[in-house]
């Protein structure tokens, strides 16, 4: 469920999808983001090209074929000059996204935020830069690249794969590099702006919510990632199943590991991160979406009333475009969040 062009859910479906899979960009608009506050315009899809021609050239390395899915610039294989396995992606770093390449780069350069075991949580990165209003990256392709969305593991244990992760994501702020001047935005920018844009949209049709509840959900929103007290943490946003590959071996329940693509880093309060992952799983978040905000909040060690909160303004959020959203709202709201 999104909103926006789809980039807050940006989904890589495929057999054996590489890390943000994207397609050649034709010269015409395309669907996509909708402008934020204060990004750079978006290039044309010749400026895509000619951008990814002069960073192969840079980086020595062969362009293969593209990868057919995505909508914001040019992803694809791509061989180094001793036969490594590569992918290349050249995107228009939009709004959200406009730090793609700094959190990866991040989180490809060492040991994940848990200091259990120094794993891989990203893709390596041999390149990780933003050009003006692009953002390029070179990075080992994922194999099998199978996404968690089809890999054929329950409900339950997806909820599991992408805790943990989720845990392993979280680099507190102050542990950044260059913190406190790390140069992530803070979450509250992000959130004052969809608020801003759901509060327009639902003054012209409600979905049915009452107006007190939008209110409240639109306050929420506002309020919750400005609170004093909440560790703030290196967050991904956009984390679901689609944005999860297997890597190594047969998979990760025969020796391989779960690997993150498509982040879109902002600094900010870990509950945040805990919302697309329900959002990518409309059924049970409209069932109930209660028992599954608690759930999450207790597979990564997080209040589950705050989580409640942040699901419920998140709902309110995201109702203009979605009926689901909406429906959800009204059960959060009937549970007394």
């Amino acid at each position: 469920m999104s909103t926006k062009g789809d980039h807050r859910s940006d989904p890589s479906p495929g057999p054996e999808p590489a890390p943000s899979p994207c397609p050649e960009p034709e010269s015409g608009p395309e669907p996509g983001p909708a402008p934020g506050p204060t990004q750079l315009p978006r290039p044309s899809g010749a400026q895509i090209l000619a951008a990814r021609d002069v960073a192969a050239q840079r980086l020595g390395v062969t362009l293969g074929a593209a990868f057919p899915e995505g909508s914001t610039g040019w992803v694809g294989a791509a061989t180094g000059a001793r036969g490594e396995d590569l992918v290349l992606k050249v995107a228009w770093a939009h709004e959200e996204a406009r730090d793609e390449a700094l959190g990866m780069s991040i989180w490809s350069s060492g040991p994940d935020s848990g200091r259990e075991e120094p794993r891989p949580i990203v893709p390596r990165v041999l390149e990780a830069r933003r050009e003006g209003a692009l953002s390029v990256l070179l990075m080992e392709r994922v194999r099998p690249g199978t996404t968690l969305a089809r890999s054929g593991l329950p409900p339950q244990r997806e909820d599991e794969v992408v805790a943990g992760l989720l845990r392993r994501l979280w680099i507190p702020a102050d542990d950044l590099p260059g913190a406190p001047e790390h140069g992530f935005r803070p979450l509250a920018h992000m959130c004052a702006w969809w608020a801003d844009e759901a509060a327009e949209r639902l003054a012209r049709d409600s979905r049915g919510l009452p107006e007190e509840l939008v209110r409240r959900g639109l306050d929420l929103f506002r309020a919750l990632p400005r609170e004093h007290g909440v560790p703030e943490v290196l967050l991904a946003t956009d984390l679901h199943h689609h944005n999860v590959l297997a890597a190594g071996g047969e998979g990760p329940d025969h020796g391989g590991s779960w690997l993150v693509i498509d982040p879109k880093p902002y600094v900010g309060d870990p509950h945040y991160d805990l919302l697309q992952h329900m959002f990518n799983a409309e059924d049970r978040l409209v069932e109930d979406p209660s028992g599954f905000s608690a759930r999450m909040a207790r597979l990564t060690g997080l209040d589950p009333e705050r989580t409640a909160r942040w699901l419920l303004a998140r709902c309110i959020q995201e109702a203009p475009g979605s009926a689901a959203a909406a429906r959800a709202a009204l059960r959060l709201a009937a549970d007394g969040i």
